[in-house]
C-alpha cells in the first residue's frame, strides 16, 4: 500500500494544489493528513474542502481546534492568534462539520498518526532526542507519524539507539529495521529554510519512505493573505520557508 502523508496546510490552498497534484501523478493508494488544515492562511475553505475530498484519513490540529473555538488563542503567537480568528470569522457550515468531525490522533495496521506527538497529540512538539524517546515508549506502533512542527524528520529506534534528524527533499528510506518516528514536513508553511511545499511518500508493502518537495506559487499566497489583511509576516516567512 503507497501512501501520501500530508500535514499542515494552513490554508495555502496553492501549495495544497500542487501537492496534490504531485500525489495524483505519481499514483497512490491512499491520502493521509495529519492536521492543521486552516490558520495562518488565507483560504481555509477551499482547503477544507480539497482535503475532505481527497484525503481518506484526517486529523486535526491546535489550529483547527482553535479556529473552531476549542482551543484559547491567547495560548498562541499574536500572529497566530490573528490569523485564527480571522479564520473562524469565515469558516463556512461545511468546513466546520468536516474539522469537527476529525481527531487529533488516530491509529491503522502497524502505524499512529499524531497531529503532535503520541503523547500529546494537540500540543506536543517532537523536535528534540528527549521527546522522540518519550514518543517510542508511550506507543508500540512500528512507525509513528507526526505533524505540528513544519519540520521534515525521519527518526529511527534501533534497539536502544536513537537516530536521524532533519529529513531534506529527496531522502530515501529503508523502514525494514527498527521503528520510525516520520514528520512529513508541512505543505503550507514549511519551516526548514525550504519553501517548497513537503509531503512524504509511504510505501506499506516495501517498507520504504522518501521526502518529497514541490515547487508552487508562493507570490500568490503572499497576495491573498496581505489582501485580508492578515499578519504580513505570514507572507513573508514563506518565501523563505521559515
Amino acid at each position: 500500500m503507497r501512501v501520501a502523508v500530508i500535514s499542515d496546510i494552513h490554508g495555502n490552498a496553492h501549495a495544497l494544489e500542487a501537492v496534490l497534484q504531485a500525489i495524483a501523478d505519481d499514483g497512490v493508494d491512499a491520502i493521509w493528513s495529519l492536521g492543521d488544515v486552516v490558520g495562518y492562511g488565507p483560504r481555509p475553505n477551499r482547503c477544507c474542502r480539497l482535503v475532505r475530498e481527497a484525503a481518506d484519513v484526517g486529523l486535526r490540529g491546535n489550529h483547527d481546534l482553535a479556529c473552531l473555538g476549542l482551543l484559547d488563542v491567547r495560548d498562541f503567537s499574536p500572529d497566530a492568534a490573528a490569523s485564527a480568528e480571522w479564520t473562524s470569522g469565515v469558516l463556512d457550515a461545511d468546513s466546520r462539520e468536516y474539522l469537527e468531525s476529525l481527531s487529533s490522533e488516530t491509529g491503522l495496521e502497524a502505524v499512529g498518526l499524531y497531529h503532535g506527538s503520541p503523547r500529546d497529540p494537540v500540543w506536543e512538539y517532537v523536535l528534540s532526542d528527549a521527546v522522540a524517546a518519550a514518543s517510542f515508549l508511550a506507543v508500540d506502533d512500528p512507525v509513528i507519524l507526526v505533524g505540528h512542527s513544519h519540520i521534515p524528520l525521519a527518526l529511527q529506534l534501533n534497539g536502544a539507539v536513537l537516530g536521524g534528524g532533519h529529513a531534506p527533499g529527496g531522502s530515501e528510506l529503508d523502514l525494514s529495521e527498527g521503528r520510525w518516528l516520520l514528520n512529513p514536513g508541512s505543505v503550507g508553511q514549511p519551516r526548514d529554510g525550504d519553501a517548497r511545499a513537503a509531503w512524504l511518500l509511504l510505501d506499506l508493502e516495501a517498507s520504504a519512505a522518501e521526502f518529497r518537495r514541490v515547487a508552487y506559487p508562493v507570490e500568490l499566497t503572499q497576495s491573498e493573505i496581505r489582501e485580508r489583511g492578515l499578519p504580513d509576516s505570514l507572507a513573508v516567512r514563506l518565501a523563505h520557508g521559515l
